[in-house]
């Protein structure tokens, strides 16, 4: 999946820098190329806003020089601190949500920040929770202002008993092998240990540790991303964590986690992007 390129959300908030950060390790280490997409949502609600008594609307050359400013330099210092990477940006007139949802067809990874300037491409906890629920690829939603997790932190990955457990099970023993990190499993312990078996005979030299999860999921899952480097979970689902991605569990995952949030769709191209 080399060939393939990280999609970032950026809008040049302190969030999207830090997803930006994020992904361009990410595609350091796995050798994909990057690509910023600032969704200038403007056009949708520029109309209503019209009406309402307030300062001049937007200059007609604020996309060209304002926002395609802030991505040339985007860019610019991506080259610099991560030269081997290959960085473009574009700006396009959707939503935020759609934009990324779109574009994830054709990516092998979606990156992208828990909050943003609502003014500008509006990527909130929401945002993510919604491109995360449609995406074709995996989509990973990254805390700013929070400490790095250490480079020896391990993957955590959160099961529960639908058939999403496989696709989510599998991406993060990549990004563990990778990582050359420990991976621990949450769900259900007799689930979990089958579900594991086969991904040892994969991963042999990958240390995996299965833990039950007691009481409430999204609580179980916070406490575990504390020392972690990176959450996985799947973005539907049943039993111990359903409604993850849609429902309390996930705004609370969201709202709270501290570590960088993995969300792995229904059908995952088999293999990491490396």
């Amino acid at each position: 999946m080399r060939d393939k390129k990280i999609v970032i959300g950026y809008d040049g908030s302190p969030a999207a820098e830090a997803a930006l950060t994020w992904a361009l390790d990410e595609a350091d280490r796995t050798g994909m190329r990057a690509e910023l997409v600032y969704a200038d949502e403007y056009p949708a609600w520029a109309p209503a806003a019209s009406m309402v008594p307030s300062p001049a609307l937007r200059p007609s050359d604020y996309r060209v020089r304002v926002i395609g400013g802030m991505l040339r330099r985007a860019v610019t210092e991506s080259r610099q601190t991560h030269p081997m990477v290959p960085v473009t940006a574009t700006a396009v007139t959707a939503l935020a949500s759609t934009a990324l949802a779109e574009r994830s067809e054709h990516a092998g990874l979606i990156v992208l920040g828990t909050r943003g300037h609502a003014a500008l491409a509006g990527l909130l906890g929401s945002v993510g929770a919604a491109v995360g629920a449609h995406a074709h690829c995996p989509v990973v939603v990254v805390h700013d202002g929070t400490a790095p997790p250490a480079s020896t932190a391990p993957v955590v990955a959160g099961l529960d008993h639908s058939s999403l457990a496989p696709a989510v099970l599998r991406f993060a023993a990549e990004q563990a092998a990778d990582r050359d990190v420990a991976l621990r499993v949450l769900g259900s312990r007799p689930e979990a240990d089958a579900a594991v078996a086969g991904i040892r005979d994969d991963f042999p030299g990958l240390a995996i540790r299965t833990e039950a999860v007691h009481g409430e999921p999204g609580q179980a899952l916070v406490a575990a991303g504390k020392t972690a480097q990176l959450l996985v979970i799947g973005s539907r689902g049943h039993g111990a964590v359903r409604g993850l991605l849609l429902g309390a569990v996930s705004r609370h995952l969201l709202r709270h986690a501290t570590c960088p949030i993995a969300i792995v769709p229904e059908a995952v191209p088999a293999g990491h992007p490396s």
